[in-house]
């Protein structure tokens, strides 16, 4: 990670992704681009790819083709990924039960001894206050509620001022009002610091709610791009049936 202080976004493009397990092909050429400080949810059912694709975009998978740039340069150099700051908001929000609320988020800090353990503090509460939970740095996760954990993941992803934030079903397993919580914080941190969010979701009404653009994927390939208002009027069955809540998984 750099030390830059601005956190502006980053492009990122992806061109003719496969990948195969066991002879099926899973990523069937995907191919999209996401704009430096624009929020873009790649949406779909189950077992479309999505999970996939992510773990890619993170570098847990190798494609059998195709590759991923950010800012037009390949990420697949450990020199060229190491240049771009990249945070990651797991789905499950990824807290260590045994650290404090405080800890969890300074925990990338103070493993990589980046900052003095009083600076460490000050970031800390500046990102839990910029999730609105300024209050809970001395709390357990046990404490916290599910929509919560979540807000503490976000700042935790923060600490490194990234210029990408990717977010793995930010929304799951959280009821209504703090699936709305979460997705306003998303909201406001591109506003106010203009980083690139690319966000995985199943959730119609968080992708239509917060989303520049919208990726709509199924049976790994990318059926249609567009903004919101465009992905409701795209007359697709597919599409249709999967934002209507019916969508079936299609088979050949």
């Amino acid at each position: 990670m750099n030390a830059a202080n601005n956190h502006s976004g980053v492009s990122l493009q992806v061109r003719g992704l496969r990948k195969s397990f066991d002879g099926q092909e899973v990523l069937k050429g995907i191919d999209f681009e996401v704009r430096a400080g624009e929020i873009f949810v790649i949406m779909g059912p189950s077992g479309s790819g999505k999970s996939v694709l992510l773990k890619h975009l993170i570098g847990l998978e190798i494609p059998d083709a195709g590759e991923i740039r950010i800012d037009g340069e390949p990420v697949q150099s450990e020199e060229i990924a190491a240049k771009y700051r990249t945070a990651m908001v797991f789905q499950s929000g990824a807290l260590l039960n045994s650290l404090t609320v405080g800890e969890n988020v300074g925990l990338y800090l103070a493993e990589h001894r980046l900052k003095s353990p009083e600076e460490i503090r000050k970031t800390v509460s500046e990102k839990l206050a910029d999730v609105g939970l300024a209050d809970t740095a001395d709390k357990m996760p046990a404490e916290l509620s599910g929509g919560m954990k979540k807000r503490v993941a976000i700042a935790r992803a923060l600490v490194i001022e990234p210029q990408l934030i990717l977010y793995d079903e930010p929304t799951s397993e959280l009821d209504p009002i703090s699936s709305v919580v979460v997705g306003a914080e998303i909201s406001k941190l591109q506003e106010r610091t203009h980083v690139t969010s690319l966000v995985v979701s199943h959730d119609r009404d968080l992708a239509f709610g917060i989303a520049d653009r919208i990726a709509v994927i199924a049976e790994g390939r990318i059926l249609k791009i567009g903004t919101p208002d465009e992905i409701k009027n795209f007359n697709d069955p597919l599409v249709q049936k999967f934002l209507n809540a019916e969508f079936k998984h299609h088979t050949k």
